[in-house]
Parts: structure tokens; sequence; C-alpha cells
């Protein structure tokens, strides 16, 4: 059976050469970095950023946020001139500098961390001309995200290491037998049997996961199909805000075509891995049954083979009015602060 599941995981990580930027030995990383997360500033002249180039980055940048139902981008860009990058666009979070001249030779794609500032990821774009480095930017678009999303990931793990709930990782230690780090900002809300749920209530907005377990049957655990099922059995322990409402799974949805008729409607279904352990990562929507109310969801679910159960970390958001992105992101990265003791042995 663990054959079977390590079987379903095929993933191809690409990265990017990371090297040093001349132009920045001598410069001081000991400011900490501004900007907020998921902001991006380039620095590119006028001419590259109204041609090809500049809307290739744009595109690359800009392009939708695959789990959200309406559109975020993946990166709000901040676009400066050179000659007004300083003071605190220098100490951002996220920079790409683009380089155009005849003297490089080839496009290339260079990455730095902590240039002039901490944590920091800074990203030096540069070639012959506008055409071609608007080219090998889109050849390789995959590569600038990847790195781009580790950064803001990292930071947020570092965060949650720093700063969990000693209570919360007792508790989630003694009911799944599973090492977590969960930020002190959360709030257990119920403990059920083989599940747990928690939730950061905002103002107008709330992120909140639960963490499930049951046992593995097989590959038929591992079906979309199952997955589902096995969601709304435990959905269905969050109550709405109306007497008898309670989240679920949305399976179909409005069809665009016919008034008043729906379609069938799967979430995406993505195997991954995450350090040696295969993952299955699920992505979809969330409803409350007998309320109006909604919003997107993250799952991630994998095998622990030292008790033959499957466990499943579920994120959700709510909110309305706010943009998303950042919230559902925040959840998402959790999966990556959760430690199987028995994979260390």
């Amino acid at each position: 059976m663990k054959r079977l599941f390590l079987n379903l995981v095929v993933v191809a990580v690409a990265t990017l050469s990371i090297v040093g930027c001349d132009a920045f030995h001598s410069a001081s990383s000991s400011d900490n970095s501004t900007g907020s997360p998921y902001e991006v500033v380039v620095v590119c002249d006028q001419q590259p950023w109204l041609s090809e180039l500049g809307d290739t980055l744009q595109a690359v940048l800009q392009q939708p946020v695959r789990e959200l139902p309406t559109y975020q981008a993946m990166f709000d860009v901040m676009r400066v001139l050179p000659n007004n990058f300083k003071s605190l666009t220098r100490h951002h979070r996220n920079i790409i500098v683009v380089h155009v001249s005849p003297e490089f030779k080839e496009p290339k794609i260079e990455a730095q961390y902590d240039a002039t500032a901490k944590p920091q990821i800074f990203i030096s774009v540069q070639g012959p001309d506008n055409q071609t480095l608007a080219k090998y930017v889109s050849d390789n678009r995959d590569n600038l995200l990847y790195v781009l999303e580790k950064a803001e990931r990292d930071r947020r793990i570092d965060y949650s290491r720093k700063y969990y709930s000693h209570p919360l990782y007792d508790m989630v230690k003694q009911e799944f037998g599973i090492d977590m780090y969960i930020p002190d900002n959360f709030k257990m809300r119920t403990q059920s049997e083989n599940m747990i749920w928690f939730s950061h209530e905002l103002p107008v907005a709330s992120q909140g996961f639960f963490i499930y377990k049951y046992p593995y049957t097989g590959p038929e655990s591992l079906t979309v199909e199952a997955l589902i099922e096995a969601r709304n059995k435990f959905a269905s322990r969050i109550p709405g805000p109306a007497d008898g409402s309670y989240m679920t799974t949305v399976t179909k949805l409005p069809s665009p075509e016919v008034e008043g008729e729906y379609i069938p409607f799967l979430p995406e279904y993505r195997p991954i891995r995450i350090g040696e352990r295969p993952w299955i990562e699920m992505s979809g929507f969330w409803d409350v049954v007998n309320y109006v109310m909604g919003g997107p969801y993250v799952s991630y679910t994998t095998v622990n083979q030292a008790t033959q159960e499957v466990v499943t970390l579920d994120c959700y958001v709510y909110a309305p009015k706010d943009k998303k992105r950042n919230l559902l992101r925040d959840l998402q990265h959790m999966v990556y602060v959760i430690d199987f003791p028995q994979d260390k042995e």
C-alpha cells in the first residue's frame, strides 16, 4: 500500500542559480526588510517597461491565484525607475531589477538573498534587448515564481516556528502524534473524535483550519471522491451562524447557459511532495448548509504509515469584503510546519 501511495506523487522542482550581484557586495543587510507579503518592487527603465518585456513581467507576476473564485494577482507589482530606487524601496522584501544592455550577450536571471535588508530576495533580470529578455522571462516564468513564492513561504515558516502556541502544539501532538507549529494568534474552537478545529477571527474575515484522521484502506482512500466524502463528514462538525447550519463542500456550480440549473464541479486535485513526504493538495470552494456563506479552501492529505491513517489539514478562508490571497497563503504554509516524528527515525 505504501508503494502505491508513493507512486501517486511525481513532482519536478525548478530552481534558479543563486549567485551574488557585484553591485551589492558592499551593501549592508542589517536593516529589516519592508513591504507587505506578496508585494514586489520592479526596478525598470521606462522604455523596457512599456515594451513587450514590461508586459511579460506583469503577465507573469500578476497571473491569477488559481485557488480563488475571483481574480487576485499572485503578486502586487510596484514599478519604480532606477533613479528612484533608494531609501525604503531598496529595503523591500521582494525586489526585481531589470537590466537591458547590448553588453549582456545572453539573457540571465540571478537571485541573491538579503542583499540590502533581511529577510529579502533580490532578483536581477538581464539581457541584450527587450525582445530576447521578454522571451527568456516567459520561458522561465515557473522558476521566477518559484523563488518568489518560496521566499514568502520561508518567512511564514520562520515566524510560525518562533511564535507558536505551546498548548496547541501539545494538543495536536497528543491527538495525531505529529509535531505542528501553530501561530499563537490561532485558537482552538472545538475538539471531537479524530478532529480539531482552529481559527483566527478578524473583524471582517476568518482564517480557519481543521485537522482530522481516519483509517487508510488503500488507494481508494485517496481518490477525489473519497477525500470529498471525508471532508464533508468532518466539516459538518463546524457550525454555521444559524441553527442547523454547517460547513460543506461545493460540488456543483450554477450553469452559465441555463438559469436555475447546475453543473457538476470537482475540486482541483494535485499530488505534491514536501521534503520526502507525499501529499495530495485539493483546492475548491466551501459553503454552508442553510445559510448564505462560503469561500475557498485548500486541503493537504497524506498517509501516516506508522499508524496506517489518512491525515488531512484542511484550510479555509471567509472574507466577503477583503482580498483573500494572503489569508489563504498563510494557512497553506502551515503544511510546511508539520513533522511526522517517524520520518526521522
